[in-house]
């Protein structure tokens, strides 16, 4: 089977060869409001976040290629597919302290949001939000647990990047379209992996397992002895880089 070259081709050929299969589980083990919070995506599930905030993208903030979208977001499950919807629009995700001065903002942050002075949108991390708490600080910021939900299930690029675009720009410098997918020979075919720490490090990460047919479990927090020697019993990679 070929290997996808692009994040659109990853995620087309994960929804294509298994649809129901889990692809992102999420286990959020950080003290705060969402300690213990555990979420599993399908392929198809995954697919229909993408489309609805790439859609949210195109369609709010005339995002394509060229555009840069900053992730303002530590690694978290709602952090992967806001950058696939910028790769599925052909824009640049942008991470780290450059982030806020992208283009468009995704952020968790009011004050960073209301700061920005373009397209922002405003992210509520807990899974059941129906809104920010603290979107009227904020006010021409996109609400997303309230307005994303609006957008089509279903998404059509209006132009699609070249290979030279910039895909990824981060602090191990700016990654090329044709560059972003990296395989990851050692996991194997359909590898389970565990991943954690900085967002640049999971994004690149998870190209890397999705390319091969493979799912990622994603953790915020501690891992302990007992989540670690369940994930290993699974059968999943726990010392992922």
């Amino acid at each position: 089977m070929t290997t996808p070259r692009t994040p659109a081709e990853v995620l087309a050929r994960m929804t294509a060869s298994d649809p129901g299969r889990p692809r992102l589980t999420w286990y959020d083990d950080e003290p705060g409001p969402t300690a213990g919070e555990r979420i599993e995506l399908s392929a198809r599930v995954l697919a229909n976040w993408v489309a609805k905030a790439a859609n949210l993208l195109q369609d709010d903030a005339a995002a394509g290629p060229g555009t840069t979208v900053g992730l303002d977001l530590p690694a978290h499950w709602r952090s992967l597919y806001w950058a696939l919807a910028t790769w599925s629009v052909g824009g640049t995700v942008v991470v780290g302290p450059e982030a806020t001065g992208a283009d468009v903002l995704v952020t968790a942050s009011p004050a960073a949001a209301a700061a920005h002075g373009g397209d922002a949108v405003l992210v509520t991390p807990a899974a059941l939000a129906r809104s920010h708490p603290d979107a009227a600080e904020a006010p021409a910021a996109v609400d997303e647990a309230r307005e994303l939900a609006t957008h089509g299930d279903v998404f059509s690029p209006m132009s699609d990047p070249e290979a030279g675009d910039v895909a990824l720009a981060g602090a191990t410098g700016d990654t090329a379209y044709g560059e972003v997918v990296v395989a990851r020979p050692e996991w194997g075919e359909a590898p389970r992996v565990a991943l954690g720490g900085a967002l640049e490090d999971a994004l690149r990460a998870c190209l890397a397992a999705w390319a091969a047919d493979g799912s990622v479990v994603l953790v915020r927090g501690p891992r302990d002895a007992d989540l670690t020697a369940r994930l290993t019993a699974e059968g999943v990679t726990t010392d992922a880089r």
